[in-house]
């Protein structure tokens, strides 16, 4: 298994470890509930090097990829991104990424933990005398999480990057540790995001400056459990779990996020397109709020009487509702907020009410 050029920090702090995409990385370190309330109310900071990253360079680097996925980039200027999602023929999702433009390059980062699913995937649309050149930056950099109200002061201190004006899904280029370095600004948590794509032999050296600009805020180390409660509680699906080749994107609510009606063609198009103009969405992503102390695994059914009508594809314990919750895509029929459904949990059915999404959002 993989290891983060962080690995022997993690280890210091109390780690206990978890496989993600074939990598070996924090779960918690002691008290994920102490994480969560960090993010909420001051700062943390995570180790996301197990993402896929991909730079793509080339003079025909964005005519290819824009011939490839679901979203516009062709009006996007370096420093600025954009959600978008690589689909099947039948129009299901096989990747969702940020794309980033850059001076001289492209970058691509995961929203999820999938592996190296995404590069292989687009790999086999590299044609001979196409002038574009995909890189697997997976192990070669690594990628760091500032989450929580005091994110922004957090990396200024730590970097001098200017953060006023950095508005969600941009970049910025910094200098890391002798480094080229980016910083951009992403939605992970509910609460300002900030990550630091970066070489991975300059990881320590910035982990360590984060933890010592952010130690007056408080500052904890944050693992895979605290991220996923706020990331479920802000209502924001993730590849792997979430968006997969089981769901196309009108179902998760991508509309003007991930995907273009008026771009033209690429894998898909003709479906998403045919679901937009004749409104047949079969399912729709919801929040699912459980009445009993117990939390769905992926993939429990959803059912209304006798009715198999669809799946949990991710939960948690929330902290601020003090319930388990869920992700859900149920038959659009049973979707409004208020419907009371049943999840089956080890052969007995539990109570759960649909609520908008998200679940909670900073006032």
């Amino acid at each position: 298994m993989k290891q983060s050029r962080l690995h022997d920090h993690h280890t210091k702090l109390g780690a206990t470890f978890e496989e993600a995409a074939g990598w070996d990385m924090p779960a918690h370190y002691g008290k994920w509930v102490e994480e969560y309330q960090a993010v909420r109310q001051a700062v943390g900071l995570s180790d996301l090097s197990h993402r896929g990253k991909i730079r793509v360079t080339g003079d025909d680097r964005v005519k290819w990829l824009q011939g490839l996925i679901s979203n516009d980039i062709l009006p996007l200027q370096p420093g600025q991104g954009r959600y978008s999602s690589f689909l099947t023929h039948k129009g299901k999702m096989l990747g969702y990424f940020r794309v980033y433009v850059l001076a001289d390059s492209l970058w691509m980062e995961d929203v999820g933990e999938v592996g190296e699913a995404t590069i292989q995937a687009l790999k086999k649309f590299l044609l001979y005398g196409i002038k574009a050149k995909m890189e697997n930056c997976a192990e070669s950099w690594g990628l760091l999480l500032i989450s929580g109200p005091k994110a922004c002061a957090t990396v200024s201190a730590a970097f001098g990057v200017e953060m006023s004006d950095l508005k969600p899904v941009s970049a910025v280029a910094a200098q890391i540790g002798g480094h080229a370095s980016f910083v951009l600004r992403t939605e992970e948590t509910g609460e300002t995001d900030v990550e630091v794509l970066l070489p991975a032999e300059a990881l320590s050296t910035a982990w360590e400056r984060l933890m010592e600009a952010g130690a007056a805020h408080g500052i904890k180390a944050v693992g895979s459990l605290a991220r996923e409660a706020l990331r479920i509680e802000a209502g924001l699906p993730k590849a792997g779990p979430d968006l997969n080749e089981e769901i196309v994107p009108p179902e998760a609510s991508l509309e003007g996020k991930a995907f273009s009606l008026s771009k033209g063609c690429y894998p898909g198009q003709e479906v998403v397109a045919r679901m937009d103009t004749y409104g047949n969405v079969r399912r729709h992503l919801v929040g699912l709020v459980m009445k009993e102390s117990v939390i769905p695994p992926r993939g429990a059914k959803l059912f209304s009487g006798d009715r198999e009508l669809g799946w949990v594809s991710s939960a948690t314990q929330s902290h601020q509702l003090k319930a388990p919750i869920a992700l859900a895509f149920p038959l659009r029929d049973f979707s409004a907020p208020g419907t009371t459904l049943t999840v089956e949990i080890d052969g007995a059915r539990h109570d759960a009410t649909v609520q908008a999404l998200p679940f909670y959002r900073r006032t």
